[in-house]
């Protein structure tokens, strides 16, 4: 048997706690020496920390297509890793495979079907993209925009992106111009955060929620109003975006990570101030989930290869090295703590 090294679920954090990094354990454990058939064996090299997975920490997810982590059960989600042994007709030794219900291990031995092998081409060897721009993180972005966005070149549109700084919304407002935006606005939590958006990614402005007057500047900023909104956040913030939303205007209901430590249903309700200025405005505000999409995963993941290497995709990570930090890791992004993708180098090349 190999000693292996894993992260296991130690308590939950309670619908309405924050989670901190003590939710998590450490553990050795045990894998067996020998393969069944269709099994592949992978040493893990990256894994992904993101906001959608603070509701597996409950122990009722509130959707139907997310399991909840169980207590002193392995944790898994999106990871990227090589094969060092298969017993897989799809799968050999060195391919470089991902899964979206990767355990958090040093090594593991999974059942073939949940991998899908991967061209490292597609990122210039750069593997972790496979978990931000050329992953989900970007498929949420591109198709987001595109299916929710109604984004029309040459009309001038202005679109405003909350949680701007994580690693959708870095990617949504670079996608939203290369789809034909005119004016990219991006609010977030630092002054830091601020200028990446403005001086390095590419977006014309940049609003500090917690110490700018959000009103004021979207209205500075945004001087014909907002055409379209791509918001992660929720709460207040997007009630404030709201308001100034033009007539006929869309919301790309992305994420709502203001309300992920609330006992709140899934979207939020809005207050009835906001519900009535999308009812007097007509202004579309649809759940969007990237799953429901799978069949335009792949063109869409060509696409953003294709934006990626030409250098109009910039790309931001935070690179928290170490298997026993990724506690840490997943607690410093709830709280904001990343600027572009969070994610966790389990193991070098």
């Amino acid at each position: 048997m190999a000693l292996i090294q894993q992260v296991v679920l130690n308590s939950r954090p309670g619908k309405n706690g924050e989670p901190v990094a003590e939710n998590f354990r450490m553990e050795e454990g045990c894998l067996p020496e020998d393969l069944q058939e269709g099994q592949v064996k992978v040493r893990t090299r990256f894994l992904s920390v993101d906001p959608y997975m603070r509701c597996r920490l409950n122990e009722d997810t509130g959707t139907s297509y997310l399991l909840p982590w169980q207590v002193s059960s392995v944790v898994d989600g999106g990871g990227v890793g090589v094969v060092e042994e298969s017993k897989h007709q799809m799968f050999r030794k060195c391919d470089v495979v991902t899964s979206f219900s990767w355990p958090w291990q040093s090594q593991a031995i999974v059942d073939g079907k949940i991998l899908t092998k991967l061209d490292p081409e597609l990122v210039d060897g750069h593997l972790s993209h496979f978990l931000g721009v050329v992953g989900m993180p970007g498929l949420t972005s591109l198709l987001g925009v595109r299916e929710k966005g109604h984004v029309k070149p040459g009309t001038n549109q202005t679109m405003v992106v909350s949680g701007a700084a994580g690693a959708c919304g870095m990617l949504a407002g670079q996608i939203s111009r290369l789809e034909g935006c005119s004016r990219v606005v991006g609010i977030c939590g630092t002054d830091e955060k601020c200028r990446v958006l403005v001086c390095e990614i590419g977006f014309d402005a940049a609003i500090n929620y917690k110490k700018d007057n959000i009103a004021e500047k979207l209205q500075e900023y945004c001087p014909d109003g907002v055409d379209s909104y791509f918001d992660n956040v929720g709460g207040e913030i997007s009630n404030t975006v709201i308001s100034q939303m033009n007539k006929n205007s869309h919301i790309i209901l992305c994420g709502q990570i203001s309300q992920y430590n609330k006992d709140v249903p899934y979207p939020p309700t809005l207050p009835p101030h906001t519900e009535g200025i999308l009812k007097e405005r007509n202004i579309t505000r649809e759940r969007f989930i990237v799953l429901n999409y799978s069949d335009k995963y792949d063109t869409g993941l060509v696409q953003l290869s294709q934006w990626l290497k030409e250098g109009k995709l910039k790309v931001r990570e935070t690179v928290v090295k170490g298997l026993e930090n990724i506690g840490a890791a997943f607690q410093s992004m709830m709280k904001g703590g990343n600027i572009g993708k969070q994610i966790v180098l389990v193991s070098e090349g």
